[in-house]
């Protein structure tokens, strides 16, 4: 006699399964069986089946406290918002704000086939080709999504746009006072030169906030080419300066020359296109000036060095475990290194 599968940890089928023949019926048609998919930075995200269809379903991480920082409607309210437009999204089926179901706030969209490249190492292995095909495209979609008129799409009151980089710039700067545990060189010259050289932002546009290649679902389109499935992770989407986008997919992109971090890009991938052709292409398929994308880049290179120094921060509290958290410490003199190379290339141009 076999048991039963246990349920995932934070997602208790049966509750969520009453819950979707009440809210949606006729949409399950047997028992669910569920499983935790792995590479989730923040939310947590499950695959479900019923035997014969599957969705996912996001909710925030177990015993979170800042419900702000897991808003389950806001990134439901923007894939249902993008759903029909030229960006791929996932199609929404149903937000779930009652905390009795699963004890949190959760969502419930379609499942979608693809793969989310998250190593140069996954790109060699499709060859290059196809590498550069995916990078390109990942450019692509990204001209897609800051074309979406906002307003057209109910998102006109989405976000604050007036004032975006100043206030990106003091809440990131407020993230690594609160994670002072040690001196770091340069930091603060890189916070500071980035203020004083805060650049006239475009119109503002929805913005994904985390966009790069392992936020996206890969795969095989009608014709047989790889396509973009699927734009993932919304969860710091709102509406502000485009560029910030396409920054963060240049520091992504580039080479950060040190092969075996814990935390790496994609660029060593064989036919991966160099930076400077993303941003070529971005500037000729959207029409923006990309003139001060250095500032973008090094803004970049900033917030992530923040983020690696909060990790090694709780780290050092002993409130991280696990593989290669004890060498993130020695990447963030690396991120700030290279935000402010980037930084100097905007004053010398």
């Amino acid at each position: 006699m076999t048991s039963a599968p246990a349920d995932p940890r934070g997602l208790d089928l049966e509750r969520l399964r009453g819950h979707l023949d009440r809210a949606r019926p006729g949409l399950v048609a047997g028992a669910l069986r569920g499983r935790l998919i792995e590479g989730g930075r923040s939310n947590l995200t499950y695959e479900i089946t019923d035997g014969t269809a599957r969705w996912v379903v996001r909710r925030p991480p177990l015993g979170h406290v800042l419900a702000t920082a897991h808003d389950m409607r806001r990134e439901h309210r923007v894939i249902a918002a993008l759903h029909g437009t030229a960006v791929p999204v996932p199609e929404p089926v149903l937000l779930c704000e009652d905390e009795e179901v699963l004890g949190a706030p959760f969502y419930v969209m379609e499942y979608v086939d693809g793969v989310p490249y998250r190593t140069a190492g996954e790109l060699a292995a499709i060859g290059p080709q196809r590498t550069r095909q995916a990078v390109l495209g990942l450019v692509d979609t990204l001209v897609e999504l800051h074309a979406v008129d906002p307003e057209a799409v109910g998102l006109g009151d989405f976000g604050r746009p007036e004032g975006f980089l100043d206030r990106q710039l003091r809440r990131w700067g407020k993230q690594l006072a609160a994670s002072r545990g040690r001196e770091l060189a340069g930091i603060d010259e890189l916070h500071g030169a980035l203020g004083r050289r805060l650049p006239d932002s475009p119109a503002p546009t929805v913005v994904h906030g985390d966009y790069r290649l392992d936020n996206v679902l890969i795969g095989a389109s009608p014709s047989g080419t790889d396509t973009i499935r699927a734009v993932l992770d919304w969860e710091m989407s709102t509406l502000g300066d485009p560029l910030t986008d396409l920054g963060l997919l240049v520091m992504y992109s580039s080479d950060l020359g040190l092969p075996a971090s814990p935390v790496g890009t994609t660029s060593r991938a064989p036919g991966h296109p160099a930076p400077a052709e993303l941003v070529e292409r971005y500037a000729a398929r959207s029409g923006r000036d990309t003139g001060a994308i250095a500032w973008y880049t090094a803004f970049a290179w900033f917030k992530l060095a923040v983020i690696l120094e909060g990790i090694h921060y709780r780290y050092t509290l002993g409130q991280t475990v696990g593989a290669g958290f004890d060498r993130i410490g020695e990447l963030v003199p690396v991120f700030i290194e290279h935000g402010l190379t980037t930084l100097q290339e905007l004053q010398e141009g």
